[in-house]
C-alpha cells in the first residue's frame, strides 16, 4: 500500500468578461448608423423621390433590393434617405430633453424651496399623463411637421431627466468632498459645473442613450398618424403609414422601414446597456483632488 495520497485538482473555468468587446461592437454599429444617416444622399442607389408608375409595387429583386412603393420609388433608397430624418431628429430630441431636464433638476436639487416644489409638481403633472397621448394633443394643436413633433415630445419627456438630475444632485449636495470645495471658497457656478455636473453625468448619459430608442419609436408613431414629417419627405414612420393599406399585396413597403426602426432601436438600446464605468469614477477623482491625494 502506497503512503502517498493522490490529490485531485479540479480546474475551474473562468468566464471571460466580454463587456468591453460588446460595447466596442455596438459603438461601431452606432457609428455606422450615424455615417449612413449623414451621407445618405450619396449612398442611395436611386433617386428616392423620383416617381415611375411603370415600376410601381415591384417586389424585391436584383434591380431593387427592397422593391418599390406605389409610386415606383426605390424602397432601399427611401429607407436610406429616411435614416437622416429619423435618426438625427431623434438625437436632437434626446439632446433637448436631456439638457433641459438636467438643468431644471440641478436647479431644483441645489436651490430647493418653493421653486423646487412648483417645478416638481409640474413634472408630476406631466408624468401623470400617458406620454404619447399628451404628445398627440400637443402636436395636434401645433400642426404637422417634424419640428412640431419634436416640440410635442420634448414638452412631455423632460420630467424624467429632471427627476433623475434632482435626485443625484441631492445626493451630491451633502457629500464631504463638496463641503470641502465650499470651504475652499468655490463659487456656486464652479460647484455646479466642476463638481456636481461631472459626478451626475454618468447616469444621465446612460439614461439618454437608452431613451433614444423610445423617442425614435414615438417620433415614428407621430409620423405614422400624420403628425410628423409631411410628404414627400421620407421618414420611417410615414413610410409605414404609406404602405399599411397595401400590407397584404406589397408587404415589403411596410417591412423595409419597420425593420429599419427595429434594427436601429436595438443597436441604441444595446449600446446603452453596457455602462463603461461612468458611475462614481469622477466622484472619486474629485474627492482625491480636493484632499490632495489625486494628481
Amino acid at each position: 500500500m502506497s503512503g502517498k495520497n493522490n490529490i485531485t485538482v479540479r480546474k475551474q473555468k473562468i468566464r471571460k468578461n466580454h463587456t468591453k468587446a460588446k460595447l466596442v461592437f455596438f459603438l461601431v454599429l452606432t457609428a455606422l448608423l450615424l455615417f449612413v444617416a449623414a451621407f445618405a444622399k450619396y449612398l442611395c442607389p436611386y433617386d428616392p423621390y423620383a416617381q415611375d408608375l411603370a415600376l410601381a409595387q415591384k417586389p424585391p429583386g436584383p434591380e431593387h433590393l427592397l422593391g418599390t412603393d406605389r409610386y415606383g420609388r426605390d424602397m432601399l433608397s427611401r429607407v436610406i434617405i429616411g435614416s437622416t430624418t429619423s435618426i438625427y431628429a431623434t438625437l436632437l430630441l434626446v439632446a433637448v430633453i436631456t439638457v433641459v431636464g438636467t438643468a431644471i433638476g440641478i436647479f431644483c436639487g441645489w436651490k430647493g424651496g418653493k421653486a423646487d416644489t412648483v417645478l416638481m409638481r409640474i413634472s408630476d403633472l406631466f408624468l401623470a399623463f400617458p406620454g404619447l397621448v399628451f404628445a398627440l394633443a400637443v402636436a395636434g394643436v401645433l400642426g404637422g411637421g417634424i419640428q412640431n413633433a419634436i416640440i410635442a415630445l420634448a414638452v412631455i419627456s423632460w420630467p424624467k431627466f429632471a427627476r433623475l438630475a434632482r435626485g443625484l444632485t441631492l445626493t451630491q449636495k451633502d457629500s464631504a468632498y463638496l463641503m470641502a470645495a465650499k470651504l475652499s471658497g468655490s463659487s456656486t457656478g464652479k460647484l455646479l459645473l466642476k463638481h456636481i455636473l461631472p459626478n451626475i453625468a454618468g447616469p444621465i448619459l446612460v439614461t439618454s442613450v437608452l431613451d433614444i430608442g423610445t423617442m425614435m419609436m414615438e417620433l415614428a408613431g407621430l409620423s405614422f398618424l400624420g403628425l410628423g414629417v409631411k410628404p414627400p419627405m421620407a421618414e420611417w414612420g410615414s413610410m409605414i403609414n404609406d404602405g399599411r393599406s397595401m400590407l397584404q399585396i406589397s408587404p415589403w413597403m411596410v417591412l423595409a422601414p419597420g425593420m429599419a426602426i427595429f434594427i436601429t432601436v436595438m443597436i441604441f438600446k444595446s449600446s446603452g446597456r453596457y455602462d463603461p464605468g461612468l458611475y462614481g469614477s469622477e466622484r472619486t477623482k474629485q474627492e482625491k483632488r480636493i484632499t490632495g491625494t489625486y494628481k
